[in-house]
């Protein structure tokens, strides 16, 4: 019987995990999945009891929670030379993450893919020591989804962080300057947004970021150049049509390390969450999770 080790965050997605939790599970012991839980008290504390299911040696973590929950147990896991597979129940504000993986809302739907037992192997990005599996990001614009409080995502959901941002839409702005080099290219722009991406889904937008795959071994560089708010609202018209890598006003490319140099000190956003400051040296870990997932078309399975 294979041990599974449950992660959640009880406030997270207008606190549904803590009603859930019994038919969770029930549902992964359906499968033979032996399942205790943790539930996270604090920050960091997601990334801690990570940490111990890797010394404890379980079969499979599985998180419950949002894209930033995700990211404290990716921290945790990823140091390992041994790791876990990795369960994904979303329950977050955005669930980026489980969109791109074809993760269905519904947590015993998502119970059953972990159940089925199919995963991929997944890339994972690495900078100044930390992991981040999603997209990291710098600019103004990306402050909001760490000032927004947890309880106030808790109640609104993705709205809160629309009324963060007109609240402070002036300040989010300003453009920085940055440098920025990779084997392919050298790049100094004077820009608004900086993106590096594993996947697709960025930001509550399921194609901001379309040719990025998870299993590539590749990250994907987006930048929005200075632009003023007009035209900043055309490009994201662009962005809902798929039509946005063709915009002058974007700079796109793919690499498998970056090296970052702002001019002033900017903060580093990793998966939604506070990663430090902007710098340093970006670099691609190709399949470094195997994680559960609802797309199937080379399915590898799992043997129970």
């Amino acid at each position: 019987m294979r041990r599974v080790r449950l992660i959640y965050n009880r406030t997270a997605g207008k606190e549904t995990i803590e009603r859930m939790l019994p038919r969770i599970l029930e549902r992964l012991e359906g499968y033979g999945l032996e399942t205790s839980c943790h539930a996270t008290r604090c920050p960091g504390d997601a990334e801690r009891a990570a940490e111990e299911a890797v010394k404890r040696g379980f079969d499979i973590v599985v998180v419950a929670g949002g894209d930033g929950t995700v990211h404290e147990v990716i921290n945790g896991l990823a140091p390992a030379s041994e790791r876990p597979r990795l369960g994904i129940l979303p329950c977050g504000t955005s669930n980026d993450l489980a969109r791109a993986l074809h993760i269905p809302k519904d947590l015993l739907k998502a119970c059953d893919i972990i159940g089925d037992g199919f995963f991929h192997p997944m890339d994972i990005g690495r900078v100044q020591g930390k992991f981040f599996i999603n997209v990291a990001a710098a600019g103004w614009l990306t402050e909001v989804t760490y000032r927004v409080p947890s309880r106030l995502k808790t109640l609104l959901g993705q709205a809160a962080y629309y009324a963060k941002g007109l609240e402070r839409m002036n300040h989010l702005m300003r453009p920085f300057q940055v440098r920025m080099v990779s084997p392919e290219r050298e790049v100094s722009e004077e820009v608004v947004l900086f993106l590096v991406a594993n996947s697709s889904s960025v930001g509550g937008f399921d194609q901001l970021v379309p040719k990025a795959d998870l299993a590539d071994g590749k990250l994907d560089v987006l930048v929005v150049r200075k632009t003023g708010l007009p035209h900043l609202i055309q490009l994201f018209g662009s962005v809902l049509k798929g039509e946005h890598l063709n915009d002058e006003r974007i700079l796109y490319f793919q690499t498998d390390q970056l090296s970052v140099f702002p001019e002033e000190p900017m903060k580093l956003n990793l998966d939604g969450e506070w990663g430090g400051d902007l710098s340093g040296r970006f670099q691609a870990l190709p399949g470094w999770i195997d994680v559960f997932c609802g797309k199937r078309e080379k399915p590898i399975p799992f043997e129970h």
